[in-house]
């Protein structure tokens, strides 16, 4: 289709000879990639396209060569969670994302018990007018989430263009693409190889619904992990690792590191039975265990196509100060190995 016109809420193409016989939504979902195609869906059978000024609202509608196409989308209504003033440490912004460093304690989305505080609020309230409209509502677009005790490098969308290519970036998890994740985590125990891949199926702790658990049932979950630095004196062990996911299941990193015996440091949904090994510790390292409240797993870095200009972005976030705090209280039982 060729655009006559087009504004930010409003178009009119030309149906040409290329798309003549096509699908009416798939044609529209090709000329505005704006929009997905299940929101161009949802516009046409609101009413929302006209062909030669007659509305339309069957979406398997095949179009006519010379066919005139209005597309009038509704303006997004607002988001009902209510923009709050939360300071963000923002590594990149722009007119389609920003990039965020999520402090530890953020929950990402509102949810019982959470419906506010979170990063969703707190976007809001920065991005204000900047946020296009995503499935027709006011609000940034989540691809991707950190548990609430997780900290690091997030991006979120401002458009629906953004959206749909970002989350597809995910969705492919960098098997194809540039989408590039790396977690820094800590871990108890010394694990016998520099470098591993564990792969096991992950799917909802049969006895106890708030947890994940390995199970043949499962979805397919993959991590590949390399040693950064051991840490250790008699009577303990802490390993720091690299992590890369080639899957993006709920808690993927601590319930794989728990399944090869090495649960991360202070996890104690997933490591419990070595909570007694921070009373090995020196007592700055054991100072600094306690003081955590949360597994030591932070996301390091983050790599994506931007969605427009089609450049490969590279994002880090710096240790936050409680793993700062570890690091450097274990520093000096470094124990040197070959990689």
């Amino acid at each position: 289709m060729q655009e006559i016109s087009g504004e930010e809420q409003e178009w009119q193409l030309l149906v040409d000879a290329a798309d003549a016989g096509s699908r009416l939504d798939a044609a529209l979902a090709r000329a505005v990639p704006v929009f997905s195609r299940n929101r161009i869906k949802d516009l046409i059978l609101a009413g929302s396209v006209a062909i030669n000024g007659r509305a339309v609202t069957e979406p398997k509608y095949k179009l006519r060569d010379g066919e005139e196409v209005t597309l009038v989308a509704p303006e997004p209504i607002e988001a009902e969670p209510t923009p709050e003033n939360i300071p963000l440490d923002i590594l990149y912004e722009d007119d389609q994302l920003i990039v965020i460093n999520k402090p530890v304690g953020m929950v990402v989305h509102p949810a019982p018990g959470n419906y506010t505080g979170t990063l969703v609020n707190a976007l809001l309230y920065h991005c204000g007018d900047s946020l296009k409209g995503i499935g027709g509502v006011k609000r940034p677009g989540i691809v991707h989430r950190l548990d609430k005790d997780t900290s690091g490098v997030m991006v979120a969308a401002k458009t629906e263009q953004a959206h749909n290519h970002l989350a597809a970036q995910f969705a492919d998890h960098g098997r194809t693409g540039p989408l590039h994740r790396a977690y820094m985590a800590y871990c108890w125990g010394r694990t016998q190889q520099a470098s591993g891949t564990v792969e096991a199926p992950l799917g909802r702790d049969p006895a106890n619904r708030l947890k994940q658990a390995v199970r043949q049932d499962g979805r397919e979950a993959i991590t590949h992990y390399w040693v950064e630095a051991r840490f250790g004196d008699e009577g303990w062990d802490i390993t720091r690792i690299r992590c890369e996911l080639e899957t993006g299941r709920t808690h993927q990193i601590r319930v794989h590191m728990a399944h090869i015996g090495h649960p991360l440091v202070a996890d104690m949904v997933y490591g419990p039975g070595f909570a007694t090994k921070v009373n090995r510790l020196p007592d700055q390292a054991k100072a600094a265990v306690a003081a955590l409240g949360r597994q030591a797993l932070h996301a390091a870095e983050l790599g994506f196509e931007h969605p427009t200009s089609g450049e490969e972005m590279q994002f880090e976030a710096p240790l936050p100060p409680d793993l700062e705090a570890l690091e450097a209280a274990i520093q000096p039982f470094d124990r040197a190995f070959a990689r």
